[in-house]
């Protein structure tokens, strides 16, 4: 934690996927460590480093809402486009919404906010010109600046977020008090079952890796990569 940060992130709407359901969108209950890493990716990530979370501070109640959107049922291949690209004609390559059109029904958080605590490791692609210090100063001043390399998001790219970064000296937010319920692990810890933790792009067959995450005083603690807690 020498080089840890803590990132303020919310937004009117998320959706965490829950990989279980195959049709309609359902969301966890609080994000989800890998949602969180790629809010800091945004902000700055290079080769050379690699993020970790910690915790996850859960800062206002857990609400869902039931939405139905207009979706479109494929995207354009890449394959495709880089082939009409190098023959040089585009004809194929339209994707036409109104043929392709599904609607969705999908469970979403509303009003949301968390407190993402982290830090980063180097990793072997580091070089001699990286370092602990560099890396995290760079990741400070563009997230005290706003900047971020494409649009930070909650789950899905619709829902944007928002965020500012706490200084170390600057306490982390707390829940209101209205907040403090059983439902955010007040007086008893909550089981939220298991959920994603990440996706292992290393293994063959990139299998995803979950956990079993518990909700004790508003805060999930995420166990760390090859701990006996990580199930494949």
């Amino acid at each position: 934690m020498t080089y840890g940060i803590r990132l303020l992130v919310s937004g009117p709407f998320a959706c965490f996927t829950r990989p279980e359901m195959k049709v309609e969108r359902v969301s966890y209950d609080v994000m989800t460590p890998s949602a969180a890493r790629g809010i800091l990716e945004a902000i700055h990530w290079k080769p050379a480093i690699r993020w970790v979370i910690d915790e996850i501070h859960v800062l206002k109640p857990i609400r869902f809402r039931s939405i139905r959107r207009n979706e479109v049922g494929h995207k354009a291949s890449a394959r495709n486009a880089k082939t009409a690209m190098n023959r040089g004609d585009l004809s194929g390559l339209a994707l036409l919404v109104d043929e392709d059109r599904q609607q969705r029904a999908s469970t979403i958080l509303v009003d949301v906010a968390y407190v993402i605590a982290a830090h980063f490791e180097m990793t072997e692609k580091a070089g001699p010109q990286d370092n602990e210090g560099k890396h995290l100063d760079m990741f400070n001043r563009r997230a005290r600046n706003g900047q971020c390399f494409h649009q930070p998001c909650l789950g899905t790219r619709e829902f944007d977020a928002r965020f500012r970064l706490i200084d170390l000296d600057e306490p982390i937010p707390e829940p209101d008090t209205s907040a403090h319920t059983a439902e955010l692990g007040y007086g008893t810890p909550r089981d939220l079952g298991f959920m994603l933790f990440d996706i292992d792009h290393q293994a063959k067959g990139r299998p995803s890796l979950f956990f079993r995450a518990m909700l004790q005083n508003g805060v999930v603690k995420v166990p760390p990569l090859g701990s006996p807690e990580i199930l494949r």
